[in-house]
């Protein structure tokens, strides 16, 4: 078909004026760098559908797009004739109280829903930073998460199943909108982090929770990484049940205008009914004191402030590093005689779950000209760990001269380019974002 025939086709599909052609608008749509010929934004998914099987059969190359938060991960796309905004599919589809389940389309934004449950002290507990403003089908696609993965897990957890649109345009349903189901292939957990290459998310139906009666947090400073990673892990081989188990270098309490002196410390935060909190953060106090360490009693907002800090310090170039919980002040300090040796004079920011040893480094712009140094030391010094690095954040540049996602072992990497080759041949789904 012409550019002009396949213009009418999409505007066929959708209202005309959901369809964006003017050369000014796709600049400011452009994906690393390459301008799209075409701007949609859907707002069912039979057109998500029509869309796709337009594009498949005229092979062109579909960027599916919900806030926008993530567009700076994975590696650089390698066409772009589509850019398919997803924002319009934002309802909620079907509400559950009694069995804390509810159905939502992909682009209703994490806020959004959180201001539904809110008044029934329901919530889907999946922050990681920016999350009101974040669609749910984003948040899954990326496999986002925040400090609270240390009790709940990730949305991964919550995901009871999917309607999706496969890149031939075909609706396909996964999973199921109860809790418990029959056994078979997982394709919900199959689409979560496949950053939108094996389809498109239109509607997830996710597992709630029960907000806590009340809810406490401390923070524990310390005078070295070793009492802090000796404190975490008197804390996991105790009884406590903690929500978040956050690590946070000096730079990162200095952001947090908080002891910015102290090499490292870790916030801890527990929920439950008003007596469980009280005499858990009394146990968390003392076991801080054991270790050398001193506990003190954080803001009622200090979880949002540091979601902000994370968010602000993370937003040019940001490296994922996880490593097993054990080996967490080996890493950190693997992490800072590499800044020291290539990036003398920055004080990066490390934060992140203790708990299970992954953990964000986060940069400043003018850390980007010895990013690729960088990642390449700590994939060195991590890998002798048992660990990995990945480039979560990172200018087109950077993402161009190092591979975002690291070595991938030959097992692993033959079943992701199957399931690829299933799902999507022609490769009309973000086509270069992923590892195969």
């Amino acid at each position: 078909m012409s550019s002009r025939a396949i213009v009418d086709e999409l505007a066929r599909i959708v209202r005309n004026d959901h369809v964006v052609d003017d050369p000014t608008l796709l600049a400011a749509a452009a994906v690393d760098g390459i301008t799209p010929r075409w701007l949609i934004r859907a707002s069912t998914i039979e057109q998500v559908s029509a869309i796709l099987s337009l594009a498949w059969q005229e092979s062109l190359a579909v960027v599916p797009r919900g806030s926008g938060s993530a567009l700076a991960s994975g590696r650089p796309s390698d066409r772009v004739d589509l850019v398919l905004d997803l924002t319009g599919l934002n309802r909620v589809v079907e509400d559950n109280p009694d069995d804390l389940t509810a159905s939502v389309e992909a682009g209703l934004t994490a806020g959004a829903l959180a201001a539904r449950l809110a008044p029934r002290r329901q919530w889907l507990p999946v922050d990681p930073p920016a999350v009101a403003g974040r669609t749910l089908g984003g948040l899954a696609a990326t496999n986002a998460h925040g400090p609270l993965r240390a009790r709940y897990g990730t949305l991964r957890d919550f995901l009871l199943g999917v309607r999706f649109v496969q890149p031939d345009g075909v609706v396909t349903w996964g999973g199921a909108r109860v809790v418990k189901s029959v056994t078979g292939y997982d394709v919900p957990k199959l689409m979560v982090g496949s950053l939108g290459t094996l389809g498109i998310l239109c509607e997830l139906t996710l597992r709630l929770h029960p907000r806590p009666e009340a809810e406490g947090t401390r923070i524990s400073t310390f005078d070295s990484t070793e009492a802090a990673a000796a404190f975490v892990a008197r804390v996991l081989d105790s009884s406590l049940e903690p929500n978040r188990v956050e690590f946070v270098n000096g730079a990162a309490l200095g952001r947090l205008d908080m002891n910015g002196h102290a090499p490292a410390a870790i916030a801890i935060s527990v929920g439950s009914v008003e007596d469980a909190v009280r005499d858990q953060l009394a146990t968390i106090e003392a076991l801080a004191r054991t270790a050398g360490g001193k506990a003190e009693p954080a803001s009622s907002s200090f979880w949002e402030a540091y979601a902000t800090m994370r968010s602000d310090a993370g937003r040019v170039l940001a490296l994922h590093v996880s490593t097993p919980p054990s080996r967490l002040a080996a890493t950190v300090s693997a992490v800072e005689r590499a800044l020291t040796d290539l990036v003398p004079g920055e004080r990066a920011v490390i934060a992140g779950c203790a708990a299970l040893g992954t953990l964000d480094v986060l940069l400043p712009e003018t850390a980007v000209p010895m990013a690729v140094p960088l990642v390449e030391r700590l994939r060195g010094a991590v890998a002798e760990l048992a660990g990995h690095v990945i480039v979560s954040r990172a200018p087109l540049a950077v993402r161009r001269a190092v591979d975002p996602w690291g070595p991938v072992e030959p097992g692993p990497l033959a079943l992701m380019r199957a399931l690829r080759d299933e799902f999507d041949p022609k490769r009309v789904l973000n086509p270069g974002r992923f590892i195969v």
